[in-house]
């Protein structure tokens, strides 16, 4: 379980194939505080720490996993953002993240509010999937790449957030452009709302 309050972000350093699955290597501040079974959000995307060396870690995504999120886009040398799981003895900073990807997004629009940044994000919509609560509603909380941020101007199939310059520097935000793919977390909440309301 994550609150969707990025620690950093960390560098791609080596990719490997196996069947299915790709094992990937990264590099960040705190690989020594690190252990193996160690649970890890890549991008919104929990994964296990499988192994560790002295300045860096590797997790695996199957083909699932690299499917229904962007993990299977990345190159060597891009920047994930990262979160280690929440300790459940502190401040919920952001919302309940499950580190589920439910499906990418594409970036349609950036724009400038003098000093801050709206970001415009479409996805795939499906009727039968937002009467189940994959839906964004208008100030309520999403997760994109791993970010806790709150829905401005949502429609069936798109919606902004508002990006303040710490959260732009301080996550793989400042490297999307129009036609980047993100990952998308809808909030558990509605999910699980959506579905009662469903067997009433």
């Amino acid at each position: 379980m994550f609150s969707g309050i990025v620690e950093e972000y960390a560098t791609l350093v080596a990719l490997e194939k196996e069947q299915e699955n790709i094992h990937f290597t990264f590099k960040c501040s705190f690989v020594s505080e690190l252990k193996i079974d160690q649970s890890i959000s890549h991008n919104g995307v929990c994964l296990t720490v499988v192994r560790l060396t002295d300045d860096t870690y590797t997790v695996t995504a199957m083909k699932e996993t690299l499917e229904c999120s962007n993990l299977g886009l990345l190159a060597v040398g891009d920047k994930v953002n990262i979160e280690r799981s929440m300790m459940m003895n502190g401040r919920l900073d952001g919302h309940i993240v499950q580190g589920h990807v439910d499906q990418t997004a594409t970036c349609i629009a950036i724009d400038d509010a003098e000093g801050s940044w709206y970001f415009t994000f479409k996805y795939s919509f499906d009727k039968e999937m937002a009467k189940r609560g994959y839906i964004t509603v208008d100030k309520g909380s999403v997760t994109v790449n791993g970010v806790s941020l709150t829905v401005c101007n949502p429609t069936d199939d798109t919606f902004q957030v508002a990006i303040i310059p710490y959260t732009y520097e301080h996550t793989n935000f400042h490297t999307f452009k129009v036609g980047s793919v993100i990952n998308l977390e809808f909030d558990i909440i509605g999910k699980y709302i959506s579905r009662m309301i469903a067997y009433k």
